[in-house]
């Protein structure tokens, strides 16, 4: 008990944020009375964090109020969610036991009614103020009300429209491309507005915004910071989607501070919102890796889903002569701005699969870095983790320049949609956004330029025809061929068979197909 107390004061007692006043010191004695909210945001699938989050409210929970509240995007992004399609994440989250959680874009993943199924049983609110049918019923409650002591703190949900407009825009048509889902895009901060009012006038003492928005400098359609400058009545943004990690105040549209963070991905950080007994309020990001307290329960369930896991993908199915990297080696992502390695294995995959011209993926659907050695199933679905078959499309060479103009126009930022490529060749002038010397390759292993008015085959995933990638451009094509297989497959299947098992020196290095010049 002595070392748990001593622990809280070390925890608490060290506030990185506050808006403004000497603050006394926080014990024991006088911290009854406060409340401690835990959160986290885009997890995606970093499932072993889960027991230290729990772990560090249970060891609160004995001098302060506490809850736990998640910004969104944990069922995507590594071998337990896709192999699921999000149950495992679900099953662990439920022995977590939250107090409300939002919508990521990746909660879309695998369509609206796939996360309807997996929210039926949860044990925790799901709110989100802006995600409507056509007919007009919100989906999901835009808050949700929680009781800490005699105080009441409201839960608001929102998340970005962007969801609907290019990063998920599948799982809100139907095959036909009529619209099912909205997210509202153009009334987005009102319906913040009117659901934090709402939350006021039932008397929630302290408003919380779950926000999937993302800063200023990831979203510029949407960001949190102009949603808090337009709004009033909310005292902190839990923020989530561009993975940053935050701790500041903004000012809201009445000149009041406002509390915004966001603990940047896959567990890196767990956030700490504390509000004194007092009503005074501070945000501290603790690195999860310093967390020592772990929940049992929640620890067993984890142990269970990995044992299910390895039981799935443990297989080895080919190995790998070099690392296989979206990053630079040192953690830095750079596959949604320049060629990887991982782009060109992943590509040559699709382009061999189907036979086609040109071998496509939005960096975005590529995920992980791989090390050297043995490959296993688990290894394929990690690089590749979502839920999309592959189709061979027709475009004319006028779409494709469309396409490749769209995908590098955030140089020298990152965008998902970059497109890795096989098969062709280009140079990218980011002072001016401008592509050029763009290039096929031919059957007698040549390249020759690209012809604007020629047809030409993309082995390539779903997303990039219909589900939004590269703003549509490619919507319109004539489709020629699916597999029944996941893209992931598609990469075991190269690997195995054209590659007779082994990724070889020629994945060493990038391989020139991406020229990038200032």
């Amino acid at each position: 008990m002595k070392k748990t107390k001593l622990f809280l004061f070390l925890a608490l007692g060290v506030l990185l944020l506050t808006t403004g006043c000497q603050k006394e010191p926080i014990t024991p004695e006088n911290n009854r009375n406060s409340i401690v909210i835990l959160f986290e945001n885009d997890v995606h699938c970093a499932i072993d964090g889960y027991p230290k989050i729990a772990g560090l409210r249970d060891a609160i929970a004995d001098t302060a109020w506490t809850g736990i509240v998640s910004s969104g995007d944990f069922v995507q992004g590594d071998v337990s969610g896709a192999l699921s399609h999000g149950q495992y994440i679900i099953d662990i989250m439920r022995t977590v036991g939250y107090d409300a959680v939002t919508l990521g874009n990746h909660e879309f993943d695998y369509k609206v009614p796939r996360q309807q199924t997996l929210f039926s049983d949860f044990n925790a609110p799901v709110v989100c103020c802006n995600f409507f049918d056509m007919a007009g019923h919100r989906m999901y409650d835009a808050y949700t009300m929680r009781t800490y002591g005699d105080r009441r703190v409201a839960f608001v949900g929102v998340l970005t429209p962007y969801t609907e407009i290019e990063d998920e825009r599948y799982a809100f048509y139907d095959e036909s491309g009529q619209q099912l889902y909205t997210l509202r895009q153009n009334e987005y901060t009102t319906l913040v507005q009117q659901a934090v009012d709402a939350a006021r006038a039932e008397g929630a003492d302290y408003v919380v915004l779950l926000s999937h928005l993302g800063e200023d400098a990831y979203s510029n359609a949407f960001p949190s910071n102009d949603l808090i400058a337009a709004t009033h009545g909310i005292d902190a943004v839990l923020d989530a989607h561009s993975h940053s990690v935050i701790d500041t105040v903004l000012t809201n549209c009445q000149g009041k501070p406002v509390l915004m963070a966001n603990t940047g991905t896959q567990f890196a950080n767990v956030g700490q919102l504390y509000i004194g007994a007092d009503g005074r309020m501070n945000i501290k990001l603790i690195p999860t890796e310093q967390i020592t307290e772990v929940n049992r329960t929640v620890k067993a369930a984890v142990e269970r889903v990995n044992i299910q896991v390895n039981a799935q993908t443990s297989e080895v199915v080919a190995y790998s002569e070099v690392p296989i990297l979206i990053t630079d080696g040192n953690g830095n992502r750079l596959v949604r701005k320049a060629e990887t390695n991982a782009g060109d294995l992943s590509t040559d995959a699709m382009r061999w699969q189907m036979g086609a011209d040109i071998g496509l993926l939005n960096g975005a659907a590529i995920r992980a870095d791989l090390a050297a050695g043995d490959l296993t199933y688990g290894d394929c679905i990690s690089l590749l983790p979502f839920d999309d078959l592959v189709w061979k499309i027709e475009a004319t060479g006028a779409q494709i320049l469309e396409m490749l103009n769209f995908g590098i126009s955030s140089l020298p930022d990152e965008n998902g949609d970059f497109p890795q490529v096989s098969g062709l060749r280009f140079t990218v002038t980011t002072s001016d956004h401008s592509v050029s010397n763009v290039e096929v390759l031919h059957a007698d292993g040549s390249y020759v330029p690209l012809d604007p008015s020629a047809t030409y085959t993309i082995g390539t995933i779903g997303y990039a025809v219909t589900g939004g990638g590269y703003g549509g451009v490619l919507a319109n094509c004539k489709v020629l061929d699916k597999t029944i297989d996941l893209y992931s497959q598609v990469l075991v299947d190269y690997i195995t068979t054209a590659l007779g098992g082994t990724v070889g020196q020629q994945y060493a290095n990038t391989q020139g197909r991406i020229i990038i010049n200032p």
